[in-house]
């Protein structure tokens, strides 16, 4: 399975988004030393929570500060934005990082002129994505959804397509299937391609890791209640109101945490789930340091664990070749 991340640049307490920005960077770089496959940036606007507006801006100096891991847009909100400059811009980020950039489209957001459909197949024309012509070898594109709308256009245009389970796990199965099974083969991709974005904190410890999450959990529950504030460092939750408490345990669906072992466990049984061989992880812990260590934890973890897989399944085929020989002599 692979791993990637998903950076959404949090804002801690007290943080400057000039901070907050050069932190992502570093999680970068660090991210391509454990072996993560993508790292893509997102885009928020008007947030005190998150300082990435503009992923192209981010991707250009993620790809300048790295050498290898593919980087992109997670995404670009195609609502506020027209198709010729978005495929201007990533056209200029291809050409001079061939092979490792990622246009990750969402639907989010509204302006300009033209449906989201209508907006996604002229990009598709800007950037020579049309049936008929040669395969981009310099980059691909994602489409981006948390529901079942963008699912349908991304196997039609064969797009991949990824699913942001944390923000809404539920309706990932259907999206995923329907994608799955609708697929229209293209130059850029023959077979469907999917991942799922999921939001995971991890630690030494599962105590470590549910004392690291409180910040999350307090910050989401009162993004819900309509209070967009950068992230606390520490939470005591018998402290919370109520109305977070009761927002916080709804989304508890949504997010993995605990021990980086079992993290690896829970990752692998959602893949297996969602029937889909990439997760894409988002970890906006207001410290950099704790992000950092999250994602070398949950690598080591699963890898270990693919490592464990892979040698049960080594000995069971011996075995079983064993017993096969055994019983013709």
């Amino acid at each position: 399975m692979k791993l990637s991340v998903l950076d959404q640049s949090p804002i801690a307490h007290g943080q400057s988004r000039a901070e907050a920005l050069r932190e992502s960077i570093a999680l970068a770089c660090a991210a391509e030393t454990y072996g993560y496959h993508r790292f893509w940036l997102a885009e928020h606007h008007d947030s005190p929570s998150f300082a990435g507006t503009t992923p192209s801006v981010m991707a250009m100096a993620v790809l300048e500060a790295t050498t290898g891991i593919t980087v992109g847009s997670g995404g670009v909100l195609l609502g506020l934005h027209e198709p010729w400059q978005v495929a201007e811009t990533f056209e200029i980020l291809a050409a001079l990082h061939p092979g490792r950039v990622n246009l990750g489209v969402g639907r989010a957001g509204s302006g300009g002129t033209g449906t989201f459909n209508e907006k996604i197949i002229e990009l598709h024309a800007r950037l020579g994505l049309v049936p008929g012509a040669a395969r981009r070898e310099d980059l691909d594109i994602w489409l981006l959804g948390a529901g079942s709308g963008s699912a349908p256009m991304a196997a039609a245009t064969g797009a991949g397509y990824a699913h942001a389970h944390f923000l809404n796990a539920g309706s990932g199965k259907t999206a995923l299937t329907h994608y799955r099974q609708n697929f229209q083969p293209s130059a850029q991709r023959r077979v469907p391609e999917a991942l799922a974005a999921v939001r995971v904190i991890a630690a030494e410890t599962g105590p470590e890791a549910q004392r690291l999450a409180g910040p999350v959990r307090l910050w989401r529950a009162r993004k819900d209640l309509g209070v967009d504030e950068p992230f606390v460092f520490n939470t005591d939750p018998a402290r919370w109101s109520v109305e977070e408490s009761r927002r916080s345990e709804a989304n508890e669906s949504r997010l993995i945490v605990g021990a980086a072992e079992d993290v690896a466990h829970q990752l692998a049984n959602l893949a297996a789930d969602l029937n889909v061989n990439e997760l894409m992880i988002s970890t906006p812990l207001p410290r950099v340091r704790d992000r950092i260590d999250s994602y070398r934890l949950i690598a080591e973890a699963s890898e270990l664990l693919a490592s464990t897989d892979r040698s049960d399944a080594g000995t069971k085929e011996g075995a079983v070749s064993a017993s096969s020989r055994f019983s013709h002599s």
